[in-house]
């Protein structure tokens, strides 16, 4: 795991190196880890490719393409944006639209958060033992870096036993590439990503209130009201253990 002490000015340094070296736009969320602005014009994919060949750069314009932009409405009053990214795993961008457009993400909460590492959704029992009824998919493993915001499926020991559990990346994690199947990154909203409540599970979990994909125009949900005062939640539960 990430050691907490690594001060942001290194995390910041190993950002910009990951975005140099993978050719890859730094998005809003990174530029302002970075203390600087974020580029006045999204870094666009490649129209044209060379067979066999993908690039790992993203549009952060949700403008561009919203039938592959998931929105996340969280319980914590945020809204997150992830481009999808057919180019890199199709068949697991058809089972994150097809089942957030049956509504089985609403109401579903980050099941296991660990802090420095990643924020795990998509389980209807909120156990991280549950799935959707359809089929496991084969896996669509690529050389999409694991990097803040990536978001990538949740699988079992078995490679091809990815279902609806997904995960969202706090910081760099390239341990995970060529292991996890990588479908997207976060290019709005990654601060509410970064409050999220820690914990396996949370006392009192973070929800994706609402899923919906952008080209579908969904009015956001009413907030959720906030937690009693005096309340144990996840963050205090997360700050009483150890790594």
């Amino acid at each position: 795991m990430i050691a907490r002490s690594v001060s942001k000015a290194l995390m910041g340094a190993a950002l910009a190196a990951t975005a140099i070296a993978y050719g890859v736009a730094a998005g809003p969320a990174m530029a302002q880890s970075q203390g600087q602005k974020a580029p006045a014009q999204p870094f666009k994919i490649d129209k044209v490719v060379p067979e066999h060949q993908i690039t790992y750069a993203v549009d952060t314009d949700p403008a561009h393409d919203p039938e592959n932009v998931l929105v996340l409405d969280l319980s914590n009053g945020g809204r997150v944006l992830i481009r999808l990214m057919p180019q890199w795993a199709p068949h697991h961008v058809e089972r994150i639209k097809t089942l957030t457009r049956q509504g089985f993400y609403n109401g579903i909460i980050f099941h296991r958060v660990i802090d420095g590492f990643m924020a795990q959704t998509g389980d209807p029992t909120g156990t991280g033992q549950g799935g959707s009824k359809l089929p496991d998919l084969q896996a669509e493993f690529n050389d999409a870096p694991h990097m803040r915001g990536t978001v990538s499926m949740a699988r079992t020991n078995e490679p091809n036993s990815a279902n609806s559990q997904f995960f969202i990346v706090f910081y760099p994690r390239f341990a995970l590439d060529h292991k996890y199947t990588n479908f997207g990154r976060v290019i709005s909203g990654m601060d509410a990503v970064d409050t999220i409540v820690r914990g396996e599970p949370p006392s009192n979990p973070t929800k994706i209130v609402q899923a919906s994909i952008l080209a579908d125009n969904k009015p956001r949900p009413a907030p959720m009201p906030a937690a009693p005062a005096g309340a144990i939640t996840g963050d205090m539960l997360s700050k009483s253990r150890t790594n």
